[in-house]
């Protein structure tokens, strides 16, 4: 039915498709909230206001809107809004703090920025203070030249306390002819880049990952392929836009079999637990920290979940039992996990319907098939792998442990405005490098064994330590700091930072996470900070600390203990 429906594949940008689908099922439910339900009709025409407003404060092709929003419909509306324009939506991690919102502002050269008020706790609007004052009325100003204006969500509903809000923005589209707007998306190009997308990556700052439309849609077209997705499947997630798991394989997904959305704010087990039969889920889409907490929430409560049909937990490594807790605990037909990264726009290899709790225990999947949308080159997939020596870059046999490289029509072109980060990421004859170790086996099923880079995800957001070294080691009491990953069996990795005092004032490790909590998000403070002397640090002859000895070190000290609070 997909094939006969979407094929041959026609290349077009997110509003196109989105505009597809709204001509043909206008009545049907797209996006699903607590507070009302939106079809295809409304949500096309609101992202059509949308980008009207954005067209009168002067976004035109090319140019990159930065959103820095939770779940909310507006973000998912604005999402096509800017593609409707042919701009490009600059999705920014709403648990920055201001320092680091700045650097992702003045890196991508983002002209208008749409915030949120408040949300859990974070006063944005007083961030916002200490990184650009007078921003009500001076946008940028001299700290971010290109940023021309911020547009304030009241999450809460009502005007925001300062700043011109989205209805006003919405005020000075209406003098747009929707005639225009109509043109404009219509003459959208597929192939241009749609999203900027941050990853730390493996070493310095964080990067700009530039996706394209057509990458966007192949991928997102390949998720409902691969898992025979019925018309009308609705999807509940709490990742954020920010992340292409629930951005590409939730929200686009969905579109191409006239499905719904559930988009979550904030994620609350119980809740989402609550919602399956509330808004008839068919399937969760999670990361296995997320994955714990359903599972001891549905052990300890009664929930309705007749009507949920899969789950897809992936984005980090599933601690021994929990697929088969999965199986008993939730009663799916069918449960998921996938490869993948931003640079491959999601997920590349996933397990397929029929894959039993061996498999998925053991693997993270096969190259997923793409149908009409796959690469004839490629056997009709999107991605091919192959697995190389690290040391001469020779391919390595089946059940050989090696470097992941990956090449196809979703890989990326690179970051943007890091050229030589790019050339890093690929090899001479156009393979990228993932950063991570594995092995595929004689039915090409990739089994990740390690990382190469020294970042870590908490919960499956990515951390680089050297984001939190840089603050600890302006601490008065600090020496000298390493921060590490280690393994969680909630979170995947928790950070733990082993630090070398200053003799003269000696920090405890209480104050060094509250320093560390005021300048960073929330996801990148360290759980745990250890003291070391410096002579204690294992180093190679060249005087390079060897992390992967700290891992082990922190280990063995922390055994047993979490001071993560959930």
């Amino acid at each position: 039915m997909l094939e006969e429906k979407w094929g041959p594949w026609q290349a077009r940008t997110t509003a196109q498709l989105l505009d597809t689908v709204a001509a043909e099922f206008p009545d049907l439910p797209y996006v699903l909230t607590d507070e009302r339900t939106y079809t295809y009709r409304e949500l096309a025409e609101f992202s059509l206001d949308l980008a009207a407003g954005l067209h009168a404060a002067g976004v035109r092709s090319g140019d990159h809107v930065a959103v820095d929003m939770a779940n909310f419909v507006e973000a998912v509306a604005l999402k096509f809004a800017v593609a409707r324009l042919g701009a490009v939506s600059v999705s920014v991690n709403f648990m920055l703090r201001h320092q680091e919102l700045g650097y992702v502002l003045r890196q991508s050269r983002s002209t208008l920025l749409i915030t949120m008020d408040t949300f859990r706790g974070l006063d944005y609007l007083a961030e916002l203070d200490q990184l650009i004052p007078g921003w009500e009325e001076a946008g940028g100003g001299q700290a971010l030249p290109d940023l021309r204006e911020v547009i304030v969500f009241a999450t809460a509903g009502g005007r925001p306390p300062r700043g011109a809000s989205l209805d006003d923005l919405l005020q000075r589209g209406a003098d747009v002819p929707r005639a225009l707007v109509v043109d404009l998306t219509g003459a959208a190009d597929p192939q241009a880049v749609s999203d900027l997308l941050y990853t730390s990556g493996t070493t310095g700052k964080a990067k700009g990952v530039l996706l394209t439309h057509d990458a966007v849609l192949r991928t997102a077209y390949s998720s409902a392929y691969h898992r025979a997705l019925p018309a009308g499947f609705r999807i509940m997630y709490a990742m954020p836009l920010y992340h292409v798991f629930g951005y590409v394989e939730a929200t686009i997904t969905t579109l191409f079999v006239s499905g719904s959305i559930v988009p979550k704010t904030i994620f609350d087990g119980a809740e989402m637990l609550s919602a399956v039969a509330r808004h008839g889920v068919d399937e969760i889409m999670c990361v296995p920290a997320m994955t714990s907490v359903l599972l001891e929430k549905a052990r300890a409560g009664t929930y309705d979940l007749s009507p949920m049909t899969s789950i897809f937990s992936s984005g980090t490594p599933h601690p021994e039992g929990m697929f088969a807790a999965m199986d008993e605990v939730f009663g799916v037909e069918r449960i998921y996990t996938a490869y993948g990264q931003t640079e491959t726009t999601a997920s590349t290899m996933c397990t397929l319907p029929g894959d039993g709790l061996d498999r998925l225990a053991s693997t993270n999947g096969t190259r997923k098939p793409g149908g009409c949308a796959g690469d004839e080159a490629l056997s009709g997939s999107l991605a091919v792998y192959k697995v190389v020596d690290i040391a001469t870059g020779e391919e390595l046999p089946a059940g050989q442990i090696g470097a992941l490289l990956v090449k196809g029509p979703i890989v990326t072109q690179g970051y943007f405005d890091k050229p030589a980060e790019t050339a890093d990421l690929f090899t001479a004859d156009g393979w990228m490098r993932t950063g991570d170790l594995g092995r595929l086996d004689d039915e090409g099923y990739l089994s990740l064994t390690g990382r190469q880079k020294e970042s870590y995800r908490f919960g499956g957001e990515l951390v680089i330590p050297s984001d939190v070294e840089d603050v600890l080691i302006q601490h008065d009491g600090v020496l000298e700091v390493h921060v590490v990953g280690i393994p969680h069996e909630r979170w995947g990795d928790v950070g733990c930072a082993w630090v070398v005092a200053n003799p003269a004032a000696p920090p405890a490790a209480e104050d060094l996470i509250a320093f560390c909590a005021e300048r960073v998000a929330r996801y990148k403070v360290p759980a745990n900070v250890l003291f070391i002397e410096a002579s204690e640090l294992p180093r190679t002859v060249t005087g390079r600390v060897q992390k992967f000895l700290l891992v082990e070190r922190a280990v063995r000290t922390l055994a047993g203990a979490d001071p993560v609070s959930v």
